[in-house]
């Protein structure tokens, strides 16, 4: 019995080892830049975060990432450096206006609020943003796709629903109401990433959001996770859900599977 675990472990360890030097292999080869990138929009500065492999000297694609509503914090940091790590120009962008961001509920609520409500003042902070990455010898302008977490990602289908030329758009738990979606204008490619437990999001709210994309022939991709919450991407969620007693809690499955499924989409949108 003995010879027979051992037989079977060593292939096992032997494809580990494998992998793992594989993985090494690929980190060792980059060499991920980040930088403070300050652009202005209707005279307000604006603070984001560029992120790119310096290694790589061909044009690559742009990927933009808007923060959730706590704002541009330690997190969305975070995410810029691991799309970078995938190859491509990286820019976590700045909604808020001076690097702001919120450590309580309340204050959150009053930073996203205008732009909830102003979807206009959303769309030229993100126009910006995009005039500001362009400007970087890095970047392939004709390829553009934007990312948003819970707030972000709201943001992230609104700016599809006005019309922004963008390749595709990833939602991961977003609200899913905004701008009504018109067909002569929405023309980038939806991925939808959403926890079935979702309290923020109503079922009625994504029965009416298919319906809406059915309706004018979107190309949309809705991925639904067992068990998952509000923000389960973040791995700080539990503690803040806890701290300020709302339904929100990280889901390590449903963020894995989450980011293999936006990768895939974003392989296939940049063919």
């Amino acid at each position: 019995m003995e010879l027979k675990i051992k037989n079977i472990l060593l292939p096992i360890a032997a494809i580990f080892s494998f992998i793992t030097a594989c993985n090494s292999q690929n980190k060792s080869s980059m060499n991920i830049k980040t930088e403070t990138v300050n652009y202005v929009s209707d005279g307000v500065n604006l603070t984001g975060v560029l992120a790119y492999d310096s290694n790589i000297t061909s044009k690559r694609p742009i990927v933009l990432i808007i923060h959730e509503w706590w704002g541009l914090n330690d997190y969305m940091k975070n995410r810029v450096n691991q799309i970078a790590q995938l190859g491509y120009l990286a820019m976590a962008i700045d909604l808020y206006g001076n690097g702001n961001s919120a450590n309580s509920v309340e204050e959150a609520a009053a930073l996203s609020a205008p732009l909830y409500q102003n979807s206009n003042l959303a769309k030229s902070r993100f126009d910006a943003a995009i005039t500001k990455v362009k400007t970087y010898s890095q970047a392939d302008t004709t390829q553009i796709a934007a990312i948003g977490y819970c707030f972000g990602g709201a943001m992230a289908l609104n700016m599809a629903r006005m019309g922004e030329p963008l390749t595709g758009v990833v939602s991961f738990h977003g609200s899913l109401i905004g701008v009504p979606a018109k067909k002569e204008l929405m023309t980038s490619k939806i991925l939808i990433c959403h926890g079935e437990e979702d309290k923020f999001v109503k079922k009625e709210e994504v029965e009416a959001f298919k319906k809406e994309m059915d309706d004018i022939g979107a190309d949309y991709i809705f991925k639904q996770y067992p068990n998952a919450t509000h923000a389960f991407s973040n791995p700080a969620a539990t503690e803040w859900g806890k701290k300020f007693n709302i339904p929100i809690a990280y889901n390590a499955a449903a963020d894995l599977a989450s980011w293999k499924e936006m990768q895939l989409f974003l392989n296939k949108i940049f063919k």
